[in-house]
């Protein structure tokens, strides 16, 4: 059996989520963040030298990074599901918004969260060119998200399990108004009413609320 280590408020809800999904079994082993520091427990540290999570043990396997884990569960557990292959005729969007995720929402979201805190004057360049990218990021998104139900097209994929994370828990860490992206707004809605997503998120994190909106 799969055992997925999940730290609070993280991008290693995906996992979890993934796994319901798919139905596939799992151990839970949840870690709280430091009460001051948020930072991660050192028992993440024994797992892997980055102290991150997500990580996965899977016999004598250890395996972290949320893409890495995402597709490895998919190929060895999950019979290929929720992955689009060379021969369907959304592949290669799903292989854009699988990484888009990793490639640009959440680290333009990492910048600007680092950006803000470093109380920067608002005027500065390197901030405004920072938040004009998330802007476009978002745009990207939303126009994306206007005529196709999911990122890969009508399919919900592994590409959505990848981006949901940056679009609502992050916010727990940077906030930002998603009032202006109404098609964003509605695919957050779609993804609520998931029962696997349900499932995901009350174990992983509880007491959490989610940000939908």
């Amino acid at each position: 059996m799969l055992t997925i280590h999940h730290l609070g408020k993280s991008q290693s809800e995906r996992i979890v989520w993934l796994c319901e999904e798919l139905d596939v079994p799992y151990e839970l082993k949840i870690h709280d963040r430091d009460s001051m520091t948020m930072l991660s427990p050192p028992a993440l540290r024994e797992l892997h030298p980055l102290g991150a999570a997500p990580v996965i043990c899977d016999g004598d396997l250890v395996l972290a990074e949320s893409a890495a884990i995402v597709e490895y569960i998919i190929k060895i557990h999950g019979e290929g599901r929720l992955a689009l292959g060379p021969n369907h005729k959304n592949y290669t969007d799903y292989l854009y918004w699988f990484h888009f995720s990793n490639g640009n929402l959440q680290p333009v979201f990492g910048r600007n969260m680092m950006l803000t805190r470093a109380n920067l004057a608002p005027d500065n360049a390197i901030l405004l060119s920072t938040q004009g990218r998330l802007t476009r990021v978002l745009t990207l998104l939303n126009d994306r998200l206007e005529n196709n139900d999911y990122l890969a097209g009508q399919e919900f994929t592994a590409a959505d399990i990848m981006s949901v994370f940056s679009l609502t828990t992050m916010r727990y860490f940077f906030h930002w108004d998603l009032s202006l992206y109404g098609n964003i707004l509605k695919y957050l809605k779609r993804i609520s009413d998931r029962p696997a997503y349900q499932r995901a998120m009350k174990k992983a994190d509880l007491n959490m609320p989610l940000l939908l909106t």
